[in-house]
C-alpha cells in the first residue's frame, strides 16, 4: 500500500503482541478523505474482506472507479454492499466481470432489487465514449446471478469470516454490517441516519461496542435542521415559485431521497386544492419500476408506513406523474420535475436544466449532498454562467436553493450514536478532508473515553492494528455434563471451525460437526521361519503384558501384547500382526516388527558358494555403472576407449582413467589431478570396505 498509519491501540493492552498474523489491516481505497466510490479493503489472519464498491460521480471512465489496483481481487473472501447507491455500489458489475474476484458477495433483498434498476439506469443515461464505459446490460445480468442476499439480523459465516447486519436508515434495504474475525470486531456504518423519517426506520444501535468502527462523516460537524423546518422550507420555496408561474426542478437519484420528497409533495398538493391544476412530474425511465419496488417492500419501512398502508398504499401518489423521457414532457406554464440524476451530470435533470436555467422564474431545489466535481456543486455558489451540454454557455438566472434531505448522520448523530458505541478505535471514511478533520478534532474533545483512538486515512493508506485474539475452546456435548475441578485434565478430540475451538467427546463428533469417527484395523506379514517361542521370549523381556492363545478356528498360536497387538505365527514361514489403529497401538506394533526384524537378522543363514560368487559379480557390474554415471554427471564427456580405459574430455583436454588400478594420464595436470580425486571419492563411496574386513 501506498503509506501506513500505525496507531497502537491493543485490545488488552497489558500484553504485547508481534506477531504477524495478529496484524489488522484497513485501507481504503475510495472515500478516504472524499466522498465517492466507497470501497474499505479489510484483512485480518489471513481473511479479506471489501466494504461497499461504488464509483466517483465527479469522474468518468477508470477514473471513477476505487483504486483496485492496489489489492489482489482473488484474494477476497467476502464483498459487503451496504446499500443501493451509485457511489457505493456502481462499480460492482465491473470488479464482479472484469477483475480476478472470486470470493462472495452479499446485500440485503431490497438492495439488490434496487441496484439491477438503478444501475441500469446509470449505463443508459451515461454521456461517454464506449472506451470509458465500465459495463454494460449484460454484465450487470451476469453480476445479479452472483449475489447472495442476507435478511437484517441474520448471521452468515464465509471462511472463518462470521458477519451480520443493521438497519442504517438511509435509503431502502440500508445496512450496516458488523464483522467478527477471530472474536476480533469492526463495524462499518456506510451510509447512515438516526433520524426517522416519513418512510425509513432510523438506523439501529448495536447490542455491543465493535473494536472498531468505520464510520461516515459526510457532513462533518454540521449540524441538520429539524425535519419539519426542512419540509416547510421545500414547499414554500416551490409553492412560491409555481405561483408566480415559474418551473421547479428537482434533481435527485430515481431512488431513494426521491420517493420521500415525493410523499412529501403528494400530501402538500392534497392539502392545498389551488394548486391542483399544476403537476408534478416524477421524471425518471425507472418511475414506474421504482414505485413497484417501494410497494413490495413496504414491511421494511417505518411504522407510519405501514399503518398507512393497511387502508391505502402512500406509493400510489394522487397527484404525480411519471414521465419517461423530455420528447414526452409539454413545458407550458408552471410544473414540478423531479428528475434524475442528482448531480446534474446528464440525463433528463440536466436536459431541463439547460432549457430553464435562463429564466429567473424558474428555481432549482438541490436537495442531497453535493458531490465534488458535479453541476449541482457548481451552481450552489451561484456563478454569472454555466456550460450546457452543447457546449455553448448561458446566464444562470433562476434561483437555486439548497435544502438538505440527504438522510445522512448530522454531527449531533454522529457524536450521539460513539458515545453510545464506546468503540475504542474509530475510523471517519466518506467525508472532505476538511470536514473530516474538525469532526476529529471536535470527537476527542467529546468522547468520554480518552484513549480512543480516532484515524482520518486517505485513499490507499493503511491503517494497521494489532489485537491480541487468545485462542479459548469450549466443552460440549458429555464433556460438558460435568464442571472439571480446578488442574483436572480434561480429555477430548479438539475441533476447530473458522476461528472455534470445541473439544468433545470421540461420540459426539457426528453430533456436533460434520466429522465421523472410523476405526481402522491394520495387518502386517513378516517372513519369519525361527522358532515362535523365540519372539514370545523378546517379547517379555519388553513388555509388561505377553499372553499366549489359540485361536480357535484355525489353532494357530498367537500372543496378544498389552491387549492391543495381535501376534500370529501364520505358517513355518511367516507371522502376522493385527491391532486397531491408534497412536499407543501404531507405536507397539512397530516395535514389534522392528523386533522380529532384528531376530531374523541375527540367524545364521548358510549361503551356496556360487550364489556368493553370483552376487558379487551382479555388485561389482552395478559399480561399475553407478562409477561411469557420477564421472559424467562430473566431467560431462565420458566414453570407453578401445583399451578398455575411460576417456574423458573437458574444454578440449583429454584424461584417460584405468577402473582397475586408479591411474590417469593426461597432458593437463589439473585435470589429471581432479579426475584422480573424483575417482578415488566415489570408488570409496561406491565400494565401501566390506565388514569381514574388520
Amino acid at each position: 500500500m501506498a503509506s501506513t498509519v500505525q496507531p497502537q491501540p491493543l485490545k488488552r493492552k497489558d500484553m504485547a503482541v508481534t506477531r504477524e498474523g495478529d496484524q489488522l489491516t484497513i485501507t481504503p481505497l475510495g472515500a478516504g478523505n472524499e466522498v465517492g466510490r466507497s470501497c474499505i479493503y479489510m484483512s485480518y489472519k489471513g481473511k479479506t474482506v471489501l466494504f461497499d464498491c461504488g464509483i466517483h460521480l465527479g469522474y468518468t471512465g477508470m477514473a471513477a472507479l476505487p483504486y483496485f489496483d492496489e489489492i489482489d481481487p482473488s484474494t477476497i473472501d467476502v464483498l459487503l454492499i451496504t446499500h443501493f447507491h451509485l457511489d457505493h455500489a456502481a462499480s460492482l458489475p465491473y470488479f464482479l466481470e472484469k477483475t480476478t474476484f472470486r470470493g462472495r458477495v452479499f446485500m440485503t433483498h431490497a438492495t439488490k432489487a434496487i441496484y439491477r434498476l438503478l444501475l441500469s439506469d446509470y449505463v443508459k443515461v451515461s454521456k461517454v465514449s464506449v472506451e470509458d464505459m465500465l459495463f454494460d446490460d449484460q454484465d450487470i445480468t451476469r453480476s445479479m446471478d452472483k449475489i447472495e442476499v442476507i435478511d437484517f439480523h441474520q448471521t452468515v459465516e464465509v471462511n472463518g469470516i462470521k458477519f451480520w447486519c443493521y438497519t442504517a436508515g438511509h435509503v431502502l434495504g440500508a445496512a450496516m454490517f458488523m464483522v467478527d474475525i477471530a472474536g476480533v470486531r469492526v463495524l462499518y456504518t456506510g451510509d447512515y441516519s438516526r433520524e426517522e423519517d416519513r418512510h425509513l426506520r432510523a438506523a439501529e444501535l448495536p447490542q455491543f461496542s465493535p473494536d472498531i468502527c468505520i464510520i461516515e462523516s459526510t457532513y462533518g460537524v454540521q449540524l441538520h435542521q429539524s425535519r419539519h423546518i426542512r419540509e416547510k422550507r421545500f414547499t414554500d420555496v416551490i409553492h412560491s415559485t409555481v405561483s408566480q408561474g415559474g418551473r421547479v426542478l428537482i434533481p435527485a437519484f430515481a431512488l431513494g431521497r426521491a420517493q420521500e420528497l415525493l410523499l412529501i409533495l403528494d400530501e402538500y398538493w392534497s392539502n392545498h386544492p389551488e394548486l391542483h391544476n399544476i403537476q408534478i412530474y416524477y421524471a425518471s425511465p425507472l418511475a414506474k419500476k421504482c414505485m413497484a419496488v417501494y410497494q413490495t417492500y413496504i414491511l421494511s419501512m417505518n411504522e407510519r408506513v405501514r399503518n398507512q398502508f393497511a387502508t391505502s398504499n402512500p406509493f400510489k401518489f394522487k397527484h404525480i406523474d411519471s414521465l419517461n423521457s423530455i420528447d414526452e414532457f409539454r413545458d407550458v406554464g408552471p410544473s414540478v420535475v423531479m428528475a434524475s440524476p442528482g448531480g446534474l451530470q446528464s440525463g433528463l435533470s440536466r436536459q431541463l436544466f439547460d432549457m430553464w436555467c435562463s429564466d429567473k422564474k424558474n428555481a432549482c431545489v438541490i436537495p442531497g449532498y453535493l458531490v465534488e466535481g458535479t453541476l449541482a456543486k457548481t451552481i450552489i455558489s451561484e456563478p454569472k454562467e454555466v456550460t450546457l451540454m452543447n457546449g455553448l454557455t448561458a446566464p444562470l438566472n433562476m434561483q437555486v436553493y439548497y435544502i438538505s434531505f440527504s438522510a445522512h448522520a448530522d454531527y449531533a448523530q454522529t457524536s450521539t450514536f460513539l458515545k453510545e458505541l464506546l468503540p475504542p478505535n474509530i475510523i471517519l471514511v466518506h467525508g472532505e478532508a476538511h470536514q473530516m478533520e474538525r469532526l476529529k478534532q471536535k470527537l476527542i474533545t467529546e468522547l468520554p473515553d480518552g484513549n480512543a483512538k480516532i484515524i482520518t486515512p486517505k485513499n490507499c493508506q493503511s491503517v494497521e492494528m494489532y489485537f491480541n485474539s487468545e485462542k479459548m475452546a469450549k466443552t460440549i456435548g458429555r464433556l460438558a455434563e460435568k464442571t472439571p475441578e480446578v488442574g483436572e485434565t480434561v480429555s477430548g478430540i479438539l475441533a476447530k471451525n473458522g476461528f472455534t475451538y470445541q473439544i468433545m467427546a470421540p461420540d459426539d463428533l457426528h453430533v456436533f460437526s460434520q466429522l465421523t469417527t472410523t476405526n481402522i484395523t491394520q495387518r502386517v506379514t513378516i517372513p519369519y521361519s525361527g522358532a515362535f517361542g523365540v519372539i514370545k521370549h523378546r517379547l517379555e523381556q519388553i513388555y509388561e503384558s505377553v499372553e499366549s492363545s489359540t485361536d480357535e478356528e484355525s489353532g494357530v498360536p498367537s500372543l496378544q501384547v498389552h491387549d492391543r497387538v495381535t501376534v500370529s505365527q501364520d505358517s513355518e514361514t511367516h507371522i502376522s500382526l493385527h491391532w486397531t489403529s491408534d497412536p499407543i497401538s501404531d507405536m507397539v506394533s512397530d516395535s514389534i516388527v522392528a523386533l522380529v526384524l532384528n531376530i531374523r537378522q541375527e540367524i545364521p543363514k548358510v549361503v551356496a558358494d556360487t550364489e556368493v560368487v553370483k552376487t558379487e559379480e551382479e555388485n561389482g557390474k552395478k559399480a561399475e555403472k553407478v562409477i561411469h554415471a557420477l564421472l559424467v554427471s562430473l566431467f560431462g564427456d565420458v566414453k570407453i576407449g578401445e583399451d578398455g580405459r575411460l576417456v574423458i574430455s573437458v574444454d578440449g583436454n583429454v584424461a584417460y582413467l584405468d577402473k582397475n588400478t586408479g591411474d590417469v594420464e593426461s597432458e593437463n595436470e589439473g585435470l589429471k589431478e581432479r579426475v584422480r580425486t573424483a575417482f578415488r571419492r566415489i570408488q570409496s563411496a561406491v565400494k565401501p570396505i566390506p565388514l569381514s574386513a574388520s
